[in-house]
């Protein structure tokens, strides 16, 4: 895969390194040399970032879509209101597009933000040639459709039933099938060409950390008109990055925005030698660093690691716990790896990995005694431990909370069905009725009939090796498991959201530092959306509409357990695992820290051009 831009030369530390992978590995993987690079001279070093991620972005419409890559994508193309410290632990809050924080009135509700003056959106023919700079009535546009029904924002959850007007203002839309995006509502107010003033109906003590995210970000009205549905595919922002080029599940590359203004690194700092060094080389300069980020969709972990390895990628986030045991023998760099200069860094992150049971599947859903003794029972049966070692690497932890470890609101505490325990699972399904009553060794249902489960997935080899695992532990307790293959992580998850797979496995990364990001995922007003087990109960909800307008307190974190306790008792989730991995960085990245609740830190990253092109440099 070519690197078109970068700067080439003879030597080039990124040919050398690939060379000496290839002929190391030319008889082990001959099909490493798909990733063969034929450089060419350019006169003009151009510092470029390449990467790869494991799936496949969902276009650029920002409010719409919840996946990482996606929010990654938009996150260096528009502007939220409001970023996290770089560098900052504890999490520190700073302006983006604001021009100072918010004030924030004594009751909590009503958030006045001042917008910097001459930011100005990347020029595009729907603004006819004039410069259009970014206003207040843009986050006003951007907000409201994250409730305009016919986008079915994923992110609607963010803003559902807290801003003054905006649900009425859905609802009318959906009984005109028409959003009226002209009607003034009193919760999102541009007082003046810089000034929005957002008035909530109770207060929302996780609104500045909803304002750093692309959910929240501004597009130009002009431009969602004038494609409709289609913007996903033209993102036009004020972003330190624009799009430049893009091989749909394939290539995205972004270039640096000509028209992005004046932005220099400040940042409190954190702790620790590598912060220091950091902040020492960022301090002052104007960002972004880079010309171009160019990043590569390769869903199979073998062939991103390799393209690692021969230097084709800058990094890997994280290391794929398939190779964890190479990279990182007995929790320490490989010394290969050593030799060669590369770097390791926590790959910070709040993510959880769970197993979805479709509440609304006439097999495995519903909530009688039945229904829920028969999730139990595969949840306890699912062996953890194992996925951890042979899957994860080690790169992963147990974890029985939906919400995770560090979060606000978070209680370290497990029930006793947690526990791995196959004999008290086929105890659980004799005495519910769900015995083989024709002596096949296969259960069936109280009434009679197959019980046959489907884990849907997609064909990745680490997938299909936690397939392994689900259908041994199953059988095990006489639970006869099939594995529906979709294409794509994208397709999967909306067949998810339509309530057509019965059981799929997948994850969630915290947006903000608290566990409502987590407890959303069970909100009934959330299905269509994240809400992917179809998971609806008045109890929950009741809580949920609760808690979402308290601060972080002793009776909030309590109010938090009652409804992980009801979650415990109907089982919609067989909570696997928290994520615990390292990202690995060529000697010539400089700058790279993954915040906690941030996407990728691009803006922030810069490459050392002389280790770049002197081979063994390090």
């Amino acid at each position: 895969m070519s690197r078109p831009g970068d700067k080439m030369m003879t030597g080039n530390y990124r040919t050398v390194a690939l060379g000496s992978c290839l002929t190391a590995m030319a008889f082990v993987f001959p099909f490493v040399f798909l990733f063969v690079s034929s450089y060419a001279f350019a006169a003009t070093p151009l510092k470029v970032i390449r990467t790869a991620y494991p799936s496949a972005e969902r276009g650029f419409d920002c409010a719409v879509e919840s996946d990482e890559f996606t929010g990654t994508l938009c996150d260096n193309i528009f502007d939220a209101l409001l970023q996290y410290d770089h560098l900052a632990r504890p999490i520190k809050l700073q302006p983006r597009a604001a021009a100072a924080l918010p004030e924030i009135s004594a009751d909590g509700k009503t958030y006045t933000i001042k917008l910097k003056r001459g930011i100005r959106f990347t020029d595009h023919p729907a603004f006819k040639g004039r410069p259009r700079e970014l206003v207040a009535a843009d986050y006003v546009y951007s907000m409201k459709r994250l409730l305009d029904p016919t986008n079915r924002a994923q992110w609607q959850f963010l803003l559902d039933g807290k801003v003054e007007g905006l649900n009425e203002l859905a609802d009318a839309a959906k009984k005109t099938g028409k959003f009226d995006y002209d009607k003034p509502i009193r919760g999102l107010e541009a007082v003046d060409s810089h000034t929005l003033v957002i008035r909530l109906k109770a207060p929302d003590y996780n609104l500045p950390y909803i304002l750093t995210m692309p959910a929240t970000a501004a597009l130009a009205r002009e431009v969602v008109e004038q494609y409709g549905i289609a913007v996903a595919e033209h993102p036009i922002g004020t972003g330190p990055f624009r799009l430049k080029e893009w091989r749909r599940s394939s290539r995205v590359t972004q270039e640096a925005n000509p028209d992005f203004r004046e932005v220099y690194f400040d940042a409190v700092g954190g702790d620790g030698k590598n912060d220091a060094a950091i902040a020492a080389h960022l301090n002052g300069k104007r960002l972004p660093l880079v010309q171009q980020i160019v990043v590569d969709v390769i869903e199979e972990d073998q062939p991103r690691w390799l393209a690692f390895l021969g230097a084709e990628h800058d990094y890997i986030r994280p290391i794929p716990p398939p190779l964890a045991d190479a990279a990182l023998p007995g929790g320490k760099l490989a010394p290969n790896l050593v030799r060669a200069g590369i770097n390791a860094t926590p790959d910070e992150i709040a993510w959880l990995t769970y197993t979805t049971f479709n509440m609304e599947d006439k097999t495995i859903g519903g909530y009688t005694p039945e229904r829920v003794a028969l999730r139990r029972a595969m949840s306890m049966a699912f062996p953890v431990q194992d996925e951890i070692a042979i899957i994860e690497k080690g790169q992963a932890l147990e974890a029985w909370s939906p919400i995770a470890a560090g979060m606000a609101g978070f209680v370290d505490e497990k029930a006793s069905f947690h526990e791995y325990n196959p004999a008290r699972a086929k105890a659980l399904l004799d005495t519910y009725g769900f015995i083989d009553r024709d002596g096949d060794g296969w259960r069936e249902m109280p009434d009679g009939t197959p019980l046959v489960v489907d884990h849907a997935s997609i064909p990745d080899q680490r997938v299909r090796s936690r397939n392994e695992l689900w259908g041994r532990a199953m059988a095990r307790i006489g639970i006869r498991m099939t594995f529906n293959k979709v294409e794509k992580l994208p397709q999967l998850r909306k067949q998810a959201q339509l309530g057509k797979v019965q059981m799929f496995s997948y994850g969630w990364v915290a947006d903000y530092p608290d566990g409502e990001n987590f407890l959303q995922l069970f909100w009934s007003k959330s299905i269509g959306g994240a809400n992917y087990t179809l998971f609806s109960r008045p109890e929950f909800d009741t809580l949920y509409e609760r808690i979402k307008i308290m601060p972080d307190t002793p009776e909030r974190t309590r109010l938090y357990q009652q409804m992980v306790h009801i979650l415990w008792v109907y089982n919609p989730w067989r909570v696997n695992t928290l994520k615990q991995g390292t990202i690995l960085m060529h000697p010539w990245i400089l700058g790279y820290k993954k915040h906690p609740f941030g996407y990728e830190p691009w803006r922030y990253v810069d490459i050392d051009m002389h280790k770049l092109s002197t081979p063994g440099q390090k």
